[in-house]
């Protein structure tokens, strides 16, 4: 099952190094001002846009395989159609803790196999606003 509970979203929340599947250049989308606001607040991103060269000014790359570093969330702005493929890409990938699907995307077939494979799962929910009314310091 995903996660809906306010401790799991704060523990998957816990992790800071995201990578941002469908991360816009466009800065009125909200595939480039959700991963802004996360960096603001201390996240480490890293973009995956194949049509991009860098993104909130970190180099972006071509697909998951390509992350030279290492994540612990992949934040998906795509459709929920491609989400199967974004899975299996994340699971060849032995440090991945987390899917994070933004509002609106959802797939409970790939979500079951990233939750059987040890993953946290997170669909249809802003990490914005769940950072914004779980963790953010009220003084910031």
């Amino acid at each position: 099952m995903p996660i809906t509970d306010a401790d799991g979203l704060r523990r998957v929340l816990g992790h800071d190094r995201v990578a941002v599947v469908g991360a816009s250049t466009s800065y009125e989308k909200a595939a480039h001002i959700v991963p802004a606001y996360l960096q603001r607040h201390g996240y480490d991103l890293t973009p995956v846009n194949p049509g991009a060269d860098e993104v909130f000014g970190e180099r972006a790359f071509d697909s998951l395989a390509d992350v030279p570093g290492p994540i612990d969330i992949v934040q998906v702005f795509r459709p929920s159609e491609e989400v199967p493929a974004i899975v299996e890409q994340a699971l060849a990938r032995d440090d991945v803790r987390a899917i994070w699907l933004q509002v609106g995307i959802t797939h409970d077939a790939a979500a079951r196999k990233a939750e059987a494979a040890g993953l946290d799962v997170v669909q249809d929910r802003c990490m914005k606003v769940e950072h914004g009314q779980l963790v953010r310091n009220p003084m910031d």
